[in-house]
């Protein structure tokens, strides 16, 4: 298994799903600047209180009690309360994946050396990784500043032996687990508490995961698009290299070369009975191309944050400075996934107006109602795609409904300390929502197209050899499948099965 080694040169998006995916263990780096990095701010820490210095969050209490002077005898308690009075996490639970992306998130921030932990922390953070030790984490209780709090006790709880773990399937107190494996269960450091609490990591960890399916349902939505025009007898020069060069997005280029070469137009142009298709084929370009021309600068934004040391205070233990700010605060997160979830939003509506054209035979240029290939004596009881595509338009209804942005909804909180927040958490809870239900309508999409291009084939209307190889290599494994639907039967194992697929990213697109 491949190693991504911490605290040694920039991270990217693909290391963290891939840690994620269980595709990839953690190492921490042994480089001599960044061992000198965390010696420092441990020393530099270790001398202000020797000295009494004042620290936030270490000698005095947190937000709003930062007036508080914590007396030296309960400084070593102070960041043991900090993971147990946020204990209080409501909601569904972060599965297993996210929950491992939340990790390795947080060990990203902790490996830059400005947050004064200890080597104990790096490494039962990285045994917590490599090892399968996730902590059950609920997904509702933060607002985005001072980062993460609420979910990250879980994480810090979970480290120190008090709260439950995922291992080998099952639910446990994590000291049980630490117990089985000869891991020590941690001793907070005073700022370790602070170090692991207050930060962006489950907003980013899920932005890495989102920015991952995004990536894949800009390809696969550009698919459905080329298997959908194949079907409905579309016009292949809608995607003209000419007509693109003069509206010069390159993301909506490459959109429309893609479905330019899926159609192998160059060599098998078509001609449509009608001049224009309608603007869910024809301007497909257009709506999948701006998520693919925001997806460079997303993955910047959130590489930036990966990438960052994001609790507070910052503590340069080399230059001996405290440094009191708010990196913790989700803005540039929560930015991202409020315009990711509404582009991808957009392909959910992009792909419902697809299947609304493919069954209607108004509109469908000659395909059966519903896409039912039942013989003529059956035709009057089978219904074919009738009930899928209602299924879709709820789908995309709901994802729609959720493009509201998060972030305008900051709240004061704590006694009006936190008075302007980031709602970053949320925006990224809502983006992978999105991303669930345009996964879902896309599968439904998919299906559909196939169906219609295997009635095409059927009728000898149209032959695979006019068609881009990948593309007939992907027609050729869902129908194989997914059979012909020529009497109705229940849709919901195949569509679940899509949805999986398209999750796993079982189909290499445009590589």
């Amino acid at each position: 298994m491949n190693s991504v080694v911490f605290g040694h040169n920039r991270l990217t998006i693909e290391d963290i799903v891939s840690i994620a995916q269980n595709e990839a263990q953690v190492e921490i780096s042994n480089d001599e600047h960044f061992t000198h990095k965390i010696n420092a701010a441990l020393a530099f820490l270790d001398t202000l209180l020797a000295e009494e210095g004042v620290i936030y969050g270490v000698t005095t209490g947190y937000g709003d009690s930062v007036t508080t002077e914590i007396p030296l005898n309960l400084v070593q308690e102070l960041p043991l309360h900090l993971t147990r009075f946020h204990g209080c996490g409501l909601g569904d639970y972060f599965n297993t994946t996210e929950g491992k992306a939340i990790l390795a998130t947080r060990l990203a921030s902790l490996s830059q050396g400005y947050s004064g932990v200890s080597w104990q922390l790096l490494n039962l953070l990285s045994n917590f990784i490599n090892l399968d030790i996730i902590p059950v984490i609920p997904q509702e209780g933060s607002v985005g500043a001072s980062g993460d709090l609420t979910p990250l006790s879980y994480v810090a709880g979970a480290l120190i032996g008090e709260r439950d773990v995922y291992y080998q399937g099952e639910q446990l107190n994590s000291k049980i687990v630490m117990e089985q494996l000869n891991l020590a269960p941690l001793t907070l450091r005073p700022k370790e508490g602070l170090a692991i609490m207050n930060g962006t990591a489950v907003m980013t960890a899920l932005s890495c995961l989102a920015y991952s399916r995004a990536d894949y349902l800009a390809k696969l939505a550009t698919r459905i698009t080329s298997l959908a025009s194949i079907a409905l007898k579309g016009n292949s020069h809608h995607f003209d290299e000419i007509l693109f060069s003069v509206k010069p997005h390159l993301g909506q280029q490459q959109i429309a070369a893609r479905i330019r070469d899926d159609l192998n137009h160059h060599e098998h142009p078509r001609n449509a009975d009608r001049l224009q298709d309608r603007y869910s084929i024809r301007c497909a370009p257009h709506v999948i191309g701006v998520l693919q021309d925001s997806l460079p600068f997303f993955k910047n934004i959130i590489e930036n944050e990966l990438n960052s040391a994001n609790d507070n205070p910052i503590i340069d233990g080399i230059g001996e400075h405290v440094l009191h700010g708010g990196h913790f605060y989700g803005g540039h997160i929560a930015m991202v996934m409020d315009n990711m979830k509404t582009a991808v939003a957009n392909l959910a509506d992009l792909a419902d107006r697809q299947i609304a054209s493919l069954v209607d035979s108004r509109y469908n240029n000659g395909l059966p109602t519903n896409l039912s290939s039942s013989c003529d004596k059956r035709r009057f009881i089978n219904h074919g795609f009738k009930a899928v595509q209602i299924g879709a338009s709820a789908y995309t209804a709901e994802a729609l409904k959720l493009t509201m942005p998060a972030s305008v909804f900051s709240r004061s909180t704590e006694c009006h300390n936190q008075d302007k927040v980031s709602m970053g958490t949320i925006a990224a809870r809502d983006g992978l929502r999105v991303l669930q239900l345009t996964e879902q309508v896309l599968a439904s999409t998919l299906l559909a197209a196939v169906q219609g291009v295997r009635i095409r084939l059927t009728n000898n209307e149209i032959s695979l050899n006019s068609l881009s190889p990948s593309l007939v290599t992907m027609y050729q494994d869902i129908a194989d499948y997914f059979e012909d639907l020529s009497e109705d039967r229940p849709l919901e194992a195949v569509l679940r099965q899509t949805v999986n697929y398209i999750q796993t990213q079982r189909w290499s697109l445009y590589e």
